[in-house]
């Protein structure tokens, strides 16, 4: 358990804006930031954080919450978890007791194969520098490497002994169980045996954008041909190689400090680029390179640089990839090495003054790249020249912008030497064929819904006023709970005639004391729960918390609730998101005061459960044994009612 004090002082010094910061490229918007969702896919930025409020809101997910509960939906940590590492990053040391083996067993599967992951870090860094084995083959691989001491600390590199189930027997001795060893992939286990999966290799831990141990690649040593050369942790609840990009931790802050980042393709060229001094790299770990790698980068930067070996074929392979990244609204460029060098040995060779500047002379936009690498194909063959255009073209439909199509086109049009007429006739035919399969797709779909699902007309929407007017119930109490306002009601009196008279009374109170009071004395309840729950929570935080604090308060809920409280507290923030005074569409604010806002949400919703009441009565008149007579009455009553209390809304709007 981690003391309340500890947990106190990390809420206190923890600045939300700089640590989604670390995930998610912000950029200032107003008082806010605003970003990428890290949650979906999207090209408009739709996620919202208020350094003033310590919040953030995902409008496309419907998330939100504090820095701790980013923590737990971005990188699924547990909340000591997020603590710790919130601890740890503002360098805050925290009272903890020590785990018991029972709490061990208590944690979730997650939990436990990161916990198996990250012992395995450490045993596999400890066997390396420390045995003699470790020293003689792992070691001395990576010093031949050129890899310095800090370097493998820094990255955490390891060696599996050669030895069958040296690590599954020291992990099960340390309290690990079989089940999350096996899970992980680090034990393969079978019917008579069990063994180490990456037994005589060299260690790559691969870590999530936090630093969390996801899995690991292990490079062979000796030359077995039955062997292969890398190995990777298998899929799992904690890995997923198509959603991880190799350095990316190590990188995170460079990329968006650099806004840009340099893709490659191996452990060794991150390594070594990181230890030249160019840190925002990332490598696609030998796989294909997937979408939701390229989204990761996007979160940091819009601008990546494609780094390539010298060998020709496997440019070409990759080139599939330069076509994703477009796909993703990015800004592309490529960069080859010298034929026989890649990243790690060019870096190796060379000092940062020299890379980096090679970087920049060589780095070229991608339709320059590919239209110098296809022609050397086509040489003075129109037939392979039309298809090389096309090629390029194709590369152009990818991109979503318009604006930077029409840019491409053109440049297409000045390399290859053909009309811009040609190119955008092309560039249409392929975006209508994409429409029409599209549409084929769509229509398909749409078809076999009909054989499967019974066709029903979708009921129109409608708007549930209860949970509106209970939402703005406690926004006001969050926004405006503790300021005192005069409140004006009218009171019925009676005249000297004999009628009844609505006469004006003011009093003097503070907001959360007037709504309570008000909602106690028609004994209205809330009907949604997390609404009722919140409201209680409020008008007691209120009543014992003069300085109420609406970042404490959140800091204090559970993640549901959190996610509501956000929700309402950042409605307002949406106007950002969309830029319209830059638009001259400038959003309306608050036409009434506090009081104003408190009175006319109140009646509105007593006018609200008065006709609910009211339709409750004339279903009860359906009913044979029912009395009429005593029902009409009360309806009579409650529609007078409404009628006084309309006349009170109508003074108050006016």
């Amino acid at each position: 358990m981690i003391s309340k004090s500890s947990i106190e002082q990390v809420f206190e010094t923890a600045r939300v804006e700089e640590v989604i910061g670390d995930f998610v490229q912000l950029k200032k918007s107003g008082s806010n930031f605003k970003g990428l969702s890290p949650f979906s896919d999207e090209r408009s930025p739709s996620f919202m954080v208020s350094p003033v409020k310590q919040i953030w809101k995902d409008f496309s997910s419907g998330k939100g919450g504090n820095a701790v509960t980013f923590l737990m939906e971005h990188e699924h940590f547990t909340y000591p978890e997020a603590i710790k590492y919130l601890a740890k990053k503002y360098n805050i040391e925290i009272e903890e007791t020590e785990r018991t083996d029972e709490q061990k067993e208590q944690a979730n599967e997650r939990e436990s194969m990161y916990l198996v992951n990250e012992f395995a870090q450490t045993y596999f860094q400890r066997v390396m520098l420390k045995t003699d084995q470790g020293q003689a083959i792992g070691l001395s691989y990576f010093k031949e490497r050129g890899f310095t001491y800090e370097t493998i600390k820094d990255f955490n590199l390891g060696y599996c002994l050669d030895d069958w189930q040296a690590f599954t027997d020291e992990a099960i001795k340390k309290g690990y169980q079989l089940e999350f060893l096996e899970k992980t992939g680090l034990t393969i286990v079978k019917p008579d045996k069990k063994f180490d999966r990456f037994k005589g290799r060299v260690m790559f831990p691969i870590h999530s954008m936090s630093g969390r141990v996801l899995g690991f690649g292990g490079r062979i040593l000796t030359a077995d041909k039955k062997s292969a050369k890398y190995l990777n942790s298998p899929e799992s609840e904690v890995y997923h190689k198509s959603k991880v990009l190799y350095g990316i931790y190590h990188a995170k802050q460079s990329i968006a400090k650099e806004d840009g980042c340099y893709l490659v393709e191996g452990y060794t060229d991150v390594i070594q680029f990181h230890q030249t001094g160019i840190k925002n790299v990332v490598a696609s770990s030998g796989t294909a390179l997937t979408p939701e790698q390229i989204r990761l980068i996007n979160r940091l930067t819009n601008n990546i640089t494609v780094l390539f070996d010298g060998d020709a074929a496997g440019i070409r392979a990759s080139l599939r990839g330069v076509d994703l990244i477009l796909e993703q609204g990015m800004n592309v460029k490529v960069c080859s090495f010298p034929q026989g060098e890649d990243p790690d040995s060019f870096a190796k060779q060379n000092t940062l003054e020299e890379l980096t500047e090679y970087l920049e002379d060589n780095a070229k936009d991608f339709i320059q790249f590919k239209a110098s690498l296809l022609m050397k194909d086509a040489n003075k063959d129109p037939i392979k020249k039309a298809d090389t255009i096309r090629d390029i073209v194709n590369s152009i439909a990818k991109i979503p912008d318009q604006i930077k199509r029409e840019i491409y086109i053109r440049e297409c049009s000045r390399i290859m030497d053909i009309s811009e007429n040609v190119l955008f006739s092309t560039l249409a035919q392929i975006n209508k064929k994409e429409e029409q399969e599209a549409n084929k797709t769509y229509q398909k779909e749409k078809k076999d819904q009909a054989f499967n699902v019974v066709k029903s007309e979708m009921p129109t929407k409608k708007i549930d006023l209860q949970y509106e007017l209970e939402r703005k119930i406690i926004e006001i109490l969050l926004l405006y709970g503790t300021e005192t306002e005069d409140f004006e009601d009218l009171v019925l009196k009676e005249t000297e005639d004999g009628d009844l008279k609505l006469e004006p009374v003011t009093h003097h109170a503070k907001v959360f004391e007037k709504i309570y009071l008000d909602l106690q004395e028609d004994e209205m309840q809330f009907t949604n729960p997390n609404f009722k729950t919140l409201y209680y929570s409020i008008i007691e935080t209120l009543n014992q918390t003069p300085e109420f604090s609406t970042k404490n308060f959140v800091n204090e809920l559970e993640q549901e609730l959190a996610s509501d409280v956000t929700s309402i507290l950042m409605n307002d923030e949406r106007y950002q998101l969309h830029d319209w005074e830059r638009n001259n569409i400038i959003p309306k604010e608050k036409k009434h005061s506090i009081s104003q806002l408190v009175t006319q949400t109140i009646l509105t919703l007593r006018c609200y459960l008065i006709d609910k009441k009211v339709a409750e009565y004339q279903m009860e008149t359906k009913n044979e044994n029912a009395n009429s007579k005593t029902i009409l009455e009360d309806v009579k009553d409650y529609l007078g009612l409404k009628m006084l209390l309309s006349r009170k809304l109508g003074k108050v709007v006016g």
